[in-house]
């Protein structure tokens, strides 16, 4: 679960660091809120997850729910972003987004 998120951070910061350059201060920021905006909400996720497994109270009904109130969360997210940043570049907080989504993917592309 953990190893998730810290590969979806890994791949933000990385997303960012390539927006930066490519298209300044804004795109880096861009980049990292739209990245940030997976980030977040599946980190809370597991951290949910955790916590249920720890005291015995794991249910399917709990992951679903928890599933939906995530995807919520990031929805909510990325519309604050849209409408809070003024100066968003829409292709790196795309790019963000996409690359936080498919972290997990690239990993295990790359050991194969």
């Amino acid at each position: 679960m953990f190893r998730a998120v810290f590969h979806q951070g890994v791949a933000t910061l990385l997303v960012a660091g390539i927006a930066g350059f490519l298209a300044g201060w804004h795109g880096a920021v861009s980049a990292g809120l739209g990245g940030a905006a997976i980030v977040i909400p599946n980190l809370l996720f597991a951290l949910s997850l955790w916590a249920a497994a720890k005291v015995g109270r794991a249910s399917v009904a709990r992951f679903f729910v928890g599933e939906m109130i995530k995807v919520a969360a990031t929805l909510a997210l990325l519309a604050i972003v849209a409408g809070a940043y003024r100066d968003l570049n829409w292709l790196a907080l795309l790019a963000g987004v996409f690359l936080a989504l498919k972290a997990n993917l690239i990993v295990i592309l790359m050991k194969a």
